[in-house]
């Protein structure tokens, strides 16, 4: 068991939470559970795919895996019974935070641009504008100078 693997108890409790394999046939090579651990190990790292360790098995299969139980729903599924069960047992809080700046607004600075006769009214060519000019003076109309 590699580091950030699941351990016993994590496998004993999302096991139950798994779709059942349908097809019968020839077993697995690999078992779910180290496709699984391959695929919690590329979404902790942000690895590329090919680079899952082969511990985890080959990394198609673990792709495989992830993206058509992406497809179906189950990931979500999982997550979903798990945080439901989390939230009966008292284990999740559900906090909401809302900070705002005076007025209600998010606090962030805002600018108010004064419209340009000669060049329109967007920042971008007002901007233009100025630089185009031989001296700045023609500037401070749109660019006010900062205290």
């Amino acid at each position: 068991m590699g580091w950030g693997d699941l351990t016993d108890g994590q496998w004993a409790r999302l096991e139950p939470l798994l779709p059942r394999g349908i097809k019968p046939g020839r077993p697995p090579v690999w078992t779910r559970r180290q496709l699984i651990d391959g695929i919690r190990w590329r979404t902790r790292t942000g690895a590329p795919w090919r680079d899952v360790p082969e511990r985890y098995g080959p990394w198609d299969r673990a792709y495989d895996l992830f993206r058509r139980w992406q497809r179906d729903g189950t990931w979500a599924r999982i997550v979903t019974q798990l945080q439901a069960e989390a939230d009966v047992k008292g284990l999740i809080t559900w906090d909401v935070n809302v900070r705002a700046g005076p007025g209600g607004d998010s606090g962030a600075p805002t600018r108010s641009w004064p419209a340009s006769q000669s060049t329109g009214s967007s920042p971008s060519a007002a901007r233009r504008q100025c630089w185009s000019q031989s001296s700045t003076s023609g500037c401070d109309q749109h660019f006010p100078k900062r205290p």
